[in-house]
């Protein structure tokens, strides 16, 4: 629980400071109440099935995850521009944030969303520690300041359950759900 409670707190101090570097002023970052949660990964990995994937290709559809990885057993891969996934090795002591689907909405499309998978690499158990901020219970939309005639508006609101539930009823999971948000205006 504590460790949750501590998470949250530095998910609240990722987002401002990501907000601050795209120039959104205090007063429109509010981040204290976005629900957070934890989930514990145990994959068990055998002979059978090294070259398969423990999880498949998938973006999250919160804002931020902080993922707290097997020190030693890897498998976490993102993928590039390309397409190509590189390896992200095990580094003890560190954690890996990565960007979700609503950071995307958010930050107008500041921000990009990162597709990633668990392969399994070698016939041993893995343990991680995944923590996601989802997003506010109100509609999510970009701050007065992401959005300008440069910059018009490119996704309309929404709230994390109902994307979330949009997710999940048009089955995709590597993000592809961001365009059926897209405004008319947007260039989808």
């Amino acid at each position: 629980m504590r460790y949750c409670g501590a998470v949250h707190e530095l998910f609240i101090g990722l987002g401002v400071k990501l907000a601050e570097g795209l120039g959104v002023k205090s007063g429109n970052i509010r981040f204290e109440n976005w629900p957070s949660r934890c989930r514990m990964n145990k994959y068990h990995f055998t002979p059978e099935t090294v070259g398969s994937p423990g999880v498949r290709t998938h973006t999250d559809s919160g804002f931020l995850t902080i993922i707290q990885d097997d020190d030693v057993v890897g498998g976490l891969e993102v993928m590039k521009n390309s397409g190509e996934f590189i390896a992200v090795d095990p580094l003890p002591g560190t954690l890996f944030v990565n960007l979700g689907d609503m950071a995307t909405v958010w930050s107008n499309r500041r921000f990009c969303n990162v597709k990633h998978r668990v392969q399994c690499k070698e016939a041993k158990i893995r343990f991680s520690i995944a923590s996601f901020l989802s997003g506010p219970r109100e509609a999510v939309e970009p701050p007065p300041e992401l959005v300008d005639d440069e910059h018009p508006r490119v996704y309309v609101a929404t709230t994390y359950e109902e994307y979330r539930n949009l997710r999940f009823l048009m089955k995709l999971q590597a993000g592809e759900t961001l365009a059926l948000l897209c405004t008319s205006s947007s260039d989808k």
